[in-house]
């Protein structure tokens, strides 16, 4: 793919140059940051002088063919934009004129006194430079024929904003000389700076979009310093620990606060920051700490709260809301202690209005995915349902510059998720959207944003028997493991991004390398015991509950007894299914349903995790996380449930080994992931696997774990986030 070249100013930038081009991750190559001046790297006041320097570095790559400031990533490019001189374009076309060179190094001078000070100063020399070229070819009264097989550099038309991207080396065996079409070159040179005079100061709209991190990486969260020029994030780069930095606008380094494991949740208007310690993902999507508060300037923390999973200031700087389980369900409070809204499923994002009368968040009703709706509560608990329920998920929030509308960056199919105004009353808009997806992290009054360009892709590798290595086996853009087989032989798997769907995508596959089959729509939940069906339900309505068979055959629906379903698991007689679901205004917990008769009974406490668990393999009990956040062996139908002896703290299980004595339990937030078995009558634990992808950048999270109960063979997935931070300004 051609290079294109950045808007001449920053204010021309357009939506769609961000989503071609400035939207690119580090690590690969880049465009329009190529097109920069040093000026704007560094976020300097910009005036026509920005636009010759870009102008300059369009000149040259149409004489040379090449860019003069390269690299593979975004901070190599900006290291050469402000300290290295460009190769001499003769050295690269020796055929040039002198006074190219001359003119190119002029434009490109990194200090903007010394540089070309108005395009009417380049149209002089351009148009100077023609009349010798037109001189010097009257006076020879031929044109001399260029050596058989040269190449001869023609460019095409310079669009509006000076694209280079037609640009052509065509060898050919009889061609003119290289001053003769250079003429062409400085013609269409001409129309570029006509168009810079003639449009100059002309009203531009679109956002522009500045990159401010530049390592490959996680970014969890992102906010503005209350002087609006700092920004503080915290991310994982490289594979290590989260860790909170700050940089500024046009300073391509961070700076790390110096608390590694530590991220950033609000800063007060004060200058105080809302930090979560030892941050661990509790859950899908879910980061759980002890909340802490942090001199914006350095110093040490002070702990304030422990199991804290969100947090935001109020507009004086004297409160937080917060958002923890209490009793297995999930609540909102401000302050602390007050409750204003409690669900079954989850909330996420909170951020009090400017006012301090409401709170704006995002509402989702299924543990572990990021389906949701924006909702908003007031001080007395009244709570109210603002947008569509987003069915592709929805993640980042902030209130709008006016702060009369809350902005959210969600999706209603696949993963790119847009921004999306939505007012306190009214019909929701669109504020921005390109092919990409987005997270909002900060807005300021002043229109400024913060916004996180995500890559997420969910993986799975496998390891059979008789493999001496791990393998990929990764299908689409979001493969999640479900059930391998107790041979380790057939595994099942869903397909939840774009790939998969507005209603995800059920898939069966061999562990022995060959393709993938679609079984069909849907959220795939447990393979039978058989290997003959998928209990599945759909992604867009997980109350409804269908067996997919495997070979030929129809969907057999199933009675759903409006629950939303998250996981399931046979028993081993085929005809009872171990589901997990939630009922409207309860708490998740675990049912028993018979497939042949409409029959369902609740096994569990409200509270207790239903995203892992471990069914027995005499069916007689299941492991699982109570609502104390304790591991327990409940009987089936009923009884007294016991505590599992020698389960740390955060700790799930995932499976029985073959005999009955053990189970195999894992931390989901550690990485890489330690997987033990665990003895259940004494609570001794061995060391069993530790689980982490060959490349560890953006992996932020593994599981599930899905080994068989043999130990030979085994599944796990993983989540990879790569992250790019942008300031932008202009969103509407």
């Amino acid at each position: 793919m051609a290079a294109v070249p950045n808007s001449v100013s920053a204010n021309s930038q357009t939506l769609a140059d961000a989503a071609a081009l400035n939207l690119t991750s580090p690590g690969t190559a880049v465009g329009t940051v190529a097109y920069m001046s040093p000026e704007q790297v560094r976020g300097k006041d910009l005036d026509g002088r920005t636009d010759l320097f870009s102008f300059g570095i369009v000149l040259y790559e149409m004489a040379t063919g090449t860019l003069p400031f390269r690299g593979e990533t975004q901070g190599v490019i900006t290291e050469a934009i402000l300290n290295r001189a460009p190769t001499p374009p003769i050295r690269l076309n020796p055929s040039l004129p002198a006074e190219i060179e001359r003119i190119a190094q002029k434009l490109l001078e990194k200090d903007i006194e010394l540089r070309y000070q108005s395009a009417a100063e380049v149209r002089a020399d351009l148009k100077r430079l023609k009349r010798e070229r037109d001189s010097s070819r009257i006076s020879s009264s031929a044109a001399s024929e260029a050596p058989s097989g040269s190449a001869t550099i023609i460019p095409s038309a310079v669009s509006v904003k000076g694209s280079s991207s037609g640009m052509k080396v065509i060898p050919e065996p009889q061609s003119r000389p290289a001053v003769v079409v250079l003429g062409a070159a400085l013609l269409a040179a001409l129309a570029a700076i006509a168009f810079l005079l003639l449009h100059r100061g002309a009203p531009v709209s679109s956002p522009a979009y500045h990159l401010l991190t530049y390592r490959r990486g996680t970014i969890r969260m992102a906010r503005f310093a209350p002087d609006g020029q700092t920004v503080v994030y915290s991310a994982a780069w490289e594979g290590g620990p989260v860790e909170i930095f700050s940089t500024r606008f046009g300073t391509p380094e961070s700076r790390p606060a110096g608390v590694p494991g530590a991220e950033i949740q609000a800063i007060s208007s004060t200058g105080e920051m809302a930090v979560l310690l030892h941050s661990q993902q509790s859950k899908s999507q879910v980061y759980t700490g002890t909340l802490a508060r942090m001199p914006l300037g350095g110093g040490a923390p002070r702990e304030i709260l422990e199991n804290i999973q969100w947090a935001d200031w109020s507009p004086d700087g004297s409160q937080l809301a917060i958002v923890r389980d209490v009793n297995g369900r999930n609540r909102l409070e401000y302050p602390p202690g007050k409750v204003l809204y409690e669900t079954g499923g989850w909330v996420s994002h909170p951020r009090i209005s400017r006012k301090g009368d409401m709170i704006a968040f995002i509402d989702h009703s299924i543990p572990g995915d990021s389906i949701g709706s924006v909702a908003l509560v007031d001080m007395n608990g009244k709570k109210r349902t603002l947008s569509q329920n987003y069915g592709g998920g929805a993640v980042g929030l902030a209130w709008s510059p006016s702060g009369d509308e809350v902005w959210v960056t969600a999706t209603v199919i696949g993963i790119d998720r847009s921004v999306f105004a939505v007012p306190l009353s009214g019909k929701e808009r669109l504020v921005a959207r390109v092919p990409a997806d987005l997270t909002l992290q900060d807005v300021l009054p002043n229109g400024r944003a913060l916004l996180a360009r995500d890559s997420w892709r969910r993986g799975l590798i496998v390891r059979r028997a008789a493999d001496a290595t791990e393998h990929d086996f990764t299908w689409l853009d979001w493969s999640y493991p479900v059930t391998l087989s107790a041979d380790g032989q057939t595994l099942l798997f869903r397909e939840e991004g774009e790939a998969g769907g507005p209603t995800y995508a059920v898939y069966l596959r061999k562990t022995d390398g060959s393709p993938a089959v679609r079984l069909g729509d849907g959220l795939s939940l447990a393979l039978s015991p058989d290997g003959k069906w998928a209990l599945s339900s759909r992604g867009d309505n997980q109350a409804d509950l269908f067996l997919l068979s495997t070979g030929p055959g129809d969907p057999r629906p199933l009675p759903g007894h409006n629950i939303v379903h998250g996981s399931a698991c046979w028993f081993s007689d085929g005809r009872r299914i171990l589901v997990s679901g939630t009922e409207t205004n309860h708490g998740s917990r675990l049912y028993v349903q018979d497939i042949d008769v409409d029959k369902i009974t609740a096994v569990t406490p409200e509270g207790t995790n239903g995203l892992s668990f471990a069914l027995a393999p005499d069916g007689s009990s299941v492991a699982a996380i109570g609502p104390d956040d304790k591991g327990y062996l409940f009987p089936i139908p009923s009884g007294d449930p016991q505590i599992i002896k020698g389960l740390q703290p955060g700790e799930v299980p995932v499976a029985w080994t073959a005999d009955g004595h053990s189970l195999y339990v894992y931390r989901g937030g550690d990485l890489p992931s330690k997987v033990y078995r665990l003895e259940v009558a004494t609570g001794n634990r061995t060391l069993w696997k530790e689980l982490m992808p060959p490349d560890p950048s953006g992996v932020e999270f593994v599981g599930p774990v899905l080994p068989t109960p043999d130990g030979k063979s085994y599944v796990y997935g993983y989540r990879r986030l790569l992250s790019d931070l942008y300031l932008v300004e202009g969103l509407k």
